[in-house]
């Protein structure tokens, strides 16, 4: 369970070849967006939410075979509109194959003793709770399917550690946690796995280095990368902290 590539396998062990359907929190914008277009572009669906209307609308309008995906304005923080969601894709037959819990947030740099309550009480409603009402909701489908595999983005920083971004890091080592004993407690034909992206220059990269943030990758180099790794994930790979 340490970082490096995917084992891949054969037969039962790899996930579903040929199309898929993957589910993105966070799309409006960064690593969500990103890897939404990257998809679309292979041709495969993408079921996404985002909290802003304005970034959904956008995505909608750039997104190739538009016809093909579901994106609704949506707040992982809501349990009720997890459900709502998860409802609505039954409803469509887009039940999908893989869950990317991608939607997260990182407070302003600040020592842990002078971060506002309710700008931790975001940082762990989103990155943590935001993520557990997704499988609430999503896993008892793929367990239906009897297949599905779910990839929680953690982080550099869910590993290691760093001043001035506490309820990041606790957040990001929580759904390191969270990935390893959701991983003991899926049945066969699932596998959930921890990916840390790596360093890429986003908005929440830039709140915490600044002018420097122009100095790592693009999202645009990196989703390639990530759609790949992310496709040939398989049940081999559950329990794995994994990066980009």
């Amino acid at each position: 369970m340490t970082a490096g590539a995917p084992k891949g396998g054969g037969g039962a062990a790899r996930a579903a070849a040929g199309p898929r359907t993957v589910l993105i929190t966070g799309v409006g914008r960064g690593l969500g967006r990103a890897l939404a277009l990257e998809l679309a572009r292979r041709g495969h669906a993408v079921v996404g939410c985002g909290r802003s209307a304005e970034h959904v609308r956008s995505l909608e309008a750039e997104i190739a075979s538009p016809s093909r995906h579901f994106l609704t304005v949506t707040d992982v923080r809501s349990d009720s509109s997890m459900a709502e969601l998860a409802k609505a894709v039954v409803e469509k037959k887009q039940v999908p194959d893989i869950i990317v819990n991608n939607a997260g947030t990182i407070n302003k740099n600040n020592k842990t003793w002078n971060v506002p309550a309710e700008e931790f009480d975001t940082v762990v409603d989103t990155n943590i709770k935001g993520t557990a009402n997704v499988l609430r909701h999503f896993v008892p489908l793929m367990i239906e399917k009897k297949h599905g595999i779910i990839v929680n983005l953690s982080s550099g920083w869910g590993r290691s550690a760093a001043a001035e971004v506490a309820p990041y890091c606790a957040s990001k080592w929580a759904i390191e946690g969270l990935t390893r004993s959701l991983a003991k407690e899926l049945p066969p034909g699932l596998a959930a796995i921890a990916l840390s992206p790596g360093v890429v220059n986003t908005d929440m990269l830039h709140s915490c280095f600044g002018s420097s943030a122009a100095l790592y990758q693009t999202t645009d180099t990196w989703a390639p990368k990530a759609a790949t790794m992310i496709l040939t994930l398989s049940l081999d790979d559950n329990g794995a902290s994994l990066t980009v």
